[in-house]
């Protein structure tokens, strides 16, 4: 009987699928820690035959080549794809065999890229699925902005007219499984949608409910910046990329960590924010495991700076550096582990804490700068009055705009604040980290600025 299996990526909102008829089974894009998947196929008993890259991803590094390298898997990439290793080039009707009851027809979706396929699964020649990567979502489309402004025009309009294929070429009971959409940057819009079908996307997709024009002032409306570390992925996923090595790093001392803050290298505190903001070492940053670590700290950190990671146990060291191979950040400089007294050779830095309702007397008394890292469209929809506005990801370049004297940070619910908390205290600032959620900020009193635009989704 065939199964479908997603493995879930939720750091970065992505999904990977392992589909298997009991004896064989293929992947559709596997991440680059592969070992997942080697794993869920070992205990089903089946061996990989094929993989299947929906596109080059713009999110994270695949996991493809070195999966078919170490089961001897078919690679079906995109013929039209300049890649620079042996893959099997497939187009837009091609059909592929997997086993002796699924075949896979490739169907070209370009609008998330322009080289962009999706794969429709058929059982027993009964079509029951389709592999849609970021060309449908549930409820939304992938975004067509990452290949720049100068192709999004074009490729949102392609978006639409995929997203229809799709529709068309499918039955109703068709079960839909993307790659993209479950908080990925990927995604135009943000869904909180589980699972769905082609029938289910027909009554409630604004790109199959909507006229074409509508869709595309609505999609382009809602985009916002994606991710820095980007850039990156496109040319490493070209190029095939080899599996990770995720052997612990080298540790560092005390004295080392001091030598490599003094450097200018970045030197990360993995520890959630609350036990960050009671003590760390003078100068680290604070990205927590507890959030979405890799998202952040790839959008900020300098491409090729040397990383140091701290954590109370190896364990979280293991797990962020699983995460960060996803992003092509291969191989931390260092690590330490237990507590920052082992890690200082001097006093413990500490960050006060806040809510929004002790902002609201703060500023009965005294003038305080208050500081929003919300994205762009958070900010648009609704922002304290008096509030200076510089997202996350471009705080490191304007530090200049930050006036001296006592900074309240704040964004969503406290995962960015404190990353800007401890970006602004290293740099020497009065800074003070809101730990709230942000719709507590008017019940507090706060003086608050809407507009009727819906707001980007963030959990943090």
């Amino acid at each position: 009987m065939l199964e479908i299996v997603p493995i879930d990526t939720p750091t970065l909102g992505d999904r990977s699928y392992l589909v298997h008829d009991g004896t064989v089974a293929f992947v559709v894009d596997p991440q680059r820690d592969i070992d997942r998947v080697l794993d869920l196929a070992a205990a089903a008993g089946v061996a990989i035959t094929h993989v299947f890259e929906t596109h080059i991803h713009n999110d994270y590094i695949t996991g493809g080549l070195a999966l078919a390298a170490r089961t001897g898997a078919a690679y079906h990439v995109n013929a039209d794809d300049p890649v620079t290793f042996d893959r099997v080039a497939v187009r837009d009707d091609d059909v592929v065999t997997v086993g002796g009851s699924m075949t896979v027809q490739v169907i070209a979706t370009p609008g998330h890229t322009f080289t962009h396929l999706s794969y429709a699964l058929r059982e027993h020649d009964e079509p029951v699925a389709v592999f849609s990567g970021g060309a449908l979502l549930y409820g939304s489309v992938g975004r067509p902005d990452l290949l720049g402004p100068t192709h999004t025009h074009d490729l949102v309009h392609h978006q639409y007219a995929s997203a229809h294929r799709l529709a068309a070429a499918l039955p109703d009971t068709a079960a839909l499984y993307p790659t993209h959409g479950f908080g990925s940057f990927c995604s135009a819009t943000q869904s909180d949608a589980t699972a769905s079908t082609i029938g289910g996307e027909k009554r409630t997709n604004p790109v199959l409910t909507n006229e074409e024009q509508a869709f595309v002032e609505e999609v382009l409306a809602g985009l916002d910046a994606w991710p820095a570390y980007y850039t990156h992925m496109g040319p490493a996923n070209t190029a095939g990329p080899a599996a990770p090595d995720l052997s612990t790093p080298r540790h560092a001392d005390a004295e080392e960590i001091r030598r490599r803050l003094a450097a200018g290298e970045w030197v990360v505190d993995l520890r959630n924010r609350v036990a960050f903001a009671a003590g760390h070492v003078a100068g680290t940053l604070n990205f927590g495991i507890d959030g979405s670590f890799a998202t952040y700290l790839g959008w900020l950190i300098p491409w090729g700076t040397p990383l140091t990671l701290l954590a109370e146990t190896p364990e979280h060291v293991a797990e962020a550096q699983r995460e960060l191979v996803r992003i092509g950040i291969d191989r931390p400089a260092a690590h330490a582990t237990g507590t920052p007294t082992g890690w200082s050779t001097g006093p413990l830095a500490t960050i006060p804490r806040a809510t929004f309702a002790d902002l609201a007397q703060v500023r009965h008394h005294r003038p305080v700068t208050v500081l929003d890292t919300r994205r762009n469209l958070e900010a648009a929809a609704a922002r304290i009055d008096g509030a200076i506005h510089i997202p996350l990801h471009e705080l490191r370049d304007r530090l200049a705009e930050v006036p001296y004297g006592e900074v309240w940070v704040h964004c969503a619910a406290g995962y960015r604040a404190s990353i800007a908390a401890s970006i602004l205290a290293a740099a020497g600032r009065h800074v003070v980290a809101v730990d709230d959620a942000f719709d507590q900020a008017a019940a507090a009193g706060l003086p608050i600025t809407t507009s009727t635009h819906e707001p980007a989704l963030s959990n943090y």
